[in-house]
């Protein structure tokens, strides 16, 4: 029989959790503030079991940043891949991924899903727990209330400290740095370290993708409990969120990537988006960049003319690091609930959130929804609770499957253009 695919599963359990939780809303609203089954409390059940997903994602969130990040940043400074080709590349890269979190920032600042049409923050009909000023309390806190304070958490005197307390800026300032300094070790020591901490990552790659197999049994716990406590008034902020998302991607991937590949690579972005249809359409079904490389390399070696010098650099780089549609999704939700909550969204907070998310997606492992890893790193960050995210597990899946196709169009962008500036002809020049 047929292994129904992960996105499916995961759809298939949000529609149980909306009925059931609608069931649960409906039994509350009688007058039963506590509905049981066998002398269990459901809510307490549907919590339990959203909980204990949450909890294997957080578990996972130090060891995959920091594998991550070390085994990038000495892959590049690596083998003497740090030139002209690994700058403009790498400047591409960055230069994007920050185009796409500011597009997001600026649609979700438009928009302004997190508040409902009076002006009221939407946390109350989303079901969280935690009072705006409670929130703004933790931020002022925790999180970093100016720019002086961004840079200053990214260097904690101590790192193992920084890690338990879910400092994640400075754990991955010091994977920057770690990553770097392993390639000034002699070959023979920098080459066994590397093939150490990529195996460490292989392996929690290998941990998330089991963790993922459960996702449906998480999102259907989180996403009763939402349904149960607040009926499906939720789904309204929550789809306006959702739209909000989706309207950014597409400028991202139909206006700024168009504009660069037009201008900067002398390329047709109509050819282009003709070339790269199948790797957009895999990745679209199948939600993982990781998965969908080897077309994407098909793809931009046999139908755009790029080289394999180019290709072979560019593309398994970008998978890892290059995530425009990811980074902007991750700054679009943070937003999003700080607007739930009703957080005093200052230059300061946003500039925080942008500046992490840039950051951040440069770990999110190449697998279905692990931006949900990265997403708590953000709300960690800026003084919001992790449990916010069962909140986005409605919509997320739709929304993976698009962000990843952005993913590998701008890495396939990059490749092209790289290709371009190093004097390669290719098959789509205008």
């Amino acid at each position: 029989m047929k292994k129904i695919e992960l996105h499916w599963q995961i759809l298939i359990a949000i529609l149980l959790a909306g009925i059931s939780g609608w069931y649960v809303n409906q039994i509350i609203a009688s007058g039963n503030s506590n509905p049981t089954l066998l002398g269990i409390s459901i809510l307490g059940l549907f919590d339990y079991v959203g909980t204990l997903f949450l909890n294997a994602l957080k578990m996972i969130i130090v060891p995959l940043i920091f594998s991550s990040i070390t085994v990038g940043v000495a892959g590049i400074g690596s083998g003497g891949n740090i030139g002209r080709l690994g700058g403009r590349t790498l400047l591409f890269y960055v230069s994007t991924t920050l185009a796409a979190i500011l597009v997001g920032l600026v649609l979700i600042n438009l928009v302004t899903p997190g508040y409902s049409s009076n002006g009221e923050p939407v946390g109350e009909m989303l079901a969280l727990d935690q009072s705006g000023e409670e929130i703004a309390n933790v931020a002022e806190g925790r999180g970093p209330g100016d720019i002086a304070k961004v840079f200053l958490s990214m260097v904690p005197p101590n790192i193992f400290k920084a890690a338990a307390d879910g400092q994640i800026l400075g754990v991955i300032f010091f994977a920057f740095l770690f990553g770097y300094f392993m390639t000034k070790l002699p070959k023979e020591k920098s080459e066994s370290f590397l093939s150490f901490w990529d195996s460490v990552f292989k392996v929690i790659m290998k941990m998330t993708e089991w963790i993922m197999k459960f996702a449906p049994i998480g999102v259907y716990g989180l996403v009763a409990t939402v349904v149960a406590e607040a009926g499906f008034e939720a789904v309204g902020p929550l789809a306006v969120f959702a739209i909000t998302v989706t309207l950014a991607l597409l400028c991202h991937v139909l206006i700024i990537l168009p504009l660069l590949l037009k201008f900067i690579g002398g390329l047709s972005p109509s050819k282009f988006f003709s070339a790269m249809a199948p790797a957009m359409l895999t990745a679209f079904s199948t939600a993982s960049s990781s998965a969908t490389l080897p077309i994407t390399m098909d793809c931009v070696r046999d139908n755009v003319g790029v080289s394999n010098k180019v290709s072979s650099f560019v593309l398994p780089l970008g998978a890892t690091v290059n995530m425009n549609g990811t980074a902007l999704y991750e700054c679009a939700a943070a937003m999003f609930l700080a607007q739930a909550y009703g957080l005093d969204l200052t230059f300061g907070v946003q500039f925080s959130i942008v500046f992490i998310a840039l950051l951040t997606s440069v770990g999110v492992a190449g697998v279905p929804s692990a931006s949900l890893v990265a997403i708590a790193v953000i709300l960690g960050a800026v003084g919001l609770p992790m449990e916010a995210i069962g909140v986005l597990l409605v919509f997320d899946r739709v929304l993976d499957m698009a962000r990843t196709s952005v993913n590998i169009f701008g890495d396939a962008c990059c490749a092209a253009i790289v290709a371009r500036l190093e004097g390669e002809k290719t098959n789509l020049s205008v």
